[in-house]
């Protein structure tokens, strides 16, 4: 079974991917360039990532879409297991939103454009890339778009929940906006962080209840940090 992967992943999943992505990409600049970025720096990735855990043969589930408002922008914060995480939010998430990133990833050849193209928000980890993050994120946080972090800053190397960073949550804060918590579970048995053989199963996707601002529209930080880190936590711990 292994060695089915192996020629499987090498000889067809690999090339099919690198084709679809560099479609992907392109039409996400055309578009971008000539169109609306709400439209174009979301359904070609979108139909990507449909594309790809069709093909790497990973089964998704998604749970708690209800709980969503369409015209609602929101900061969603999620645990980050592995690179699955990207496909499953990006293709089942089902509301509109742009991603926060590393700087770095605008190096990755036609990758990095696209994002840069789609309005995505990319964080400069030196003393201002705070200030900066938060002036991209209030242009496009409106009319329902939303913003998706995952506040432990990189995939977890061990399957368990790191530290949560503050940045996605002093968005919301300084901008009034309710977070939602989600849980992925899954992904990193499917490709973890450093492993290079897929392992085809399933994802699930946990979308849990927003956080709502107090009324003066601010959220308390710390509980809302300890608030977001513990119900993605327990809801891993039920599975």
């Amino acid at each position: 079974m292994v060695i089915f992967r192996f020629f499987y992943q090498w000889l067809i999943f690999v090339p099919i991917m690198s084709v679809i992505t560099l479609l992907t990409a392109l039409t996400t600049m055309i578009g971008c360039f000539l169109g609306d970025h709400r439209f174009w720096g979301y359904y070609p990735g979108l139909i990507w990532s449909r594309l790809t855990c069709l093909i790497s043969l990973v089964r998704v589930e998604v749970r708690g879409r209800e709980k969503l408002d369409a015209d609602t922008s929101y900061v969603f914060v999620a645990n980050h297991q592995g690179a699955y995480d990207i496909f499953l939010i990006y293709g089942y998430l089902g509301h509109k939103f742009k991603w926060m990133m590393k700087a770095s990833l605008r190096r990755i050849p036609f990758v990095g454009a696209a994002c840069a193209a789609a309005g995505f928000v990319f964080v400069d980890r030196s003393g201002k890339g705070l200030r900066e993050t938060l002036a991209a994120a209030e242009k496009i946080l409106v009319k329902g778009m939303s913003l998706v972090v995952f506040p432990e800053g990189s995939r977890t190397p061990d399957g368990t929940i790191h530290r949560f960073k503050k940045g996605a949550f002093q968005i919301a804060d300084d901008l009034s906006l309710p977070v939602v918590p989600m849980t992925i579970d899954g992904s990193f048995r499917v490709l973890p962080k450093g492993g290079w053989l897929l392992r085809p199963g399933k994802i699930v996707l946990t979308i849990h209840e927003p956080i709502q601002p107090g009324d003066d529209g601010r959220h308390n930080m710390d509980t809302l940090i300890e608030k977001s880190y513990r119900t993605i936590l327990e809801s891993m711990s039920k599975k």
